[in-house]
């Protein structure tokens, strides 16, 4: 049995979903680190600030965030305020690569990341998980998309929160982060050389789990598209 699984993949995948049904299955931890990288994201937002100010510490040493198990899930809480649904906005959709892109903040949530995560099984999803935040990881997927079908996959759940976005306009939200995201200088988005592939443009969400679920628990590979 694999205690300790990572899950990489671009926005839109299905990371969140995906882990979130892997870990309940198998009984884990579940650990959305975008969650985090977001929550910081909406502070800077709040605050008028930009990722790259000169005395980035000092913000940093102002934040609080932590994630705490509710009946509906995960709880994202930022200096004592659950903003679950806050970080889920355009707003921050738009800005959260370029606040991952800082060096600083991914120091910053590095360790906070780690000592979640090793702190019992667990399924972690993120962009950098099997790369950098847990390349121990016994297990490591990295799921993918066609970008129009991720793009697709944002707008429904952006419209079921009650935002009127246009579907052209989060195609290229989801194309520039992918750009973001994979060309950044620290920790960028890739696929570790021991990963399974697993692209879930045509897959529905039961079977990518079963998929991960059956390499985990060691029945049969399970691999798709590697």
């Amino acid at each position: 049995m694999k205690q300790h699984i990572a899950i990489d993949g671009p926005a839109g995948a299905g990371k969140s979903t995906v882990a979130r049904g892997v870990a309940k299955k198998l009984g884990y931890l579940y650990l959305d680190t975008g969650a985090l990288y977001r929550a910081l994201t909406l502070h800077f937002l709040r605050k008028g600030l930009d990722p790259g100010i000169p005395n980035l510490e000092n913000v940093l040493s102002e934040v609080n965030i932590s994630l705490e198990s509710s009946g509906d899930g995960t709880k994202v809480v930022l200096n004592g305020e659950d903003v679950t649904v806050l970080i889920r906005s355009p707003e921050v959709d738009r800005m959260v690569s370029r606040v991952a892109e800082s060096k600083g903040v991914r120091d910053f949530l590095r360790g906070i990341q780690r000592t979640l995560a090793l702190s019992k099984p667990s399924v972690v999803e993120g962009r950098d998980i099997g790369t950098v935040i847990l390349p121990e990881a016994d297990l490591k997927i990295f799921l993918t998309a066609k970008p129009e079908v991720r793009a697709y996959r944002r707008w429904l759940e952006l419209r079921a929160r009650g935002n009127t976005v246009d579907y052209k306009r989060v195609l290229k939200n989801i194309l520039e982060r992918d750009m973001i995201d994979s060309s950044r200088q620290h920790a960028p988005l890739k696929k570790a050389d021991d990963a399974v592939l697993i692209d879930t443009s045509f897959l529905t969400i039961e079977e990518v789990i079963h998929k991960i679920y059956t390499l985990a628990v060691g029945e049969g590979n399970g691999r798709c598209g590697d």
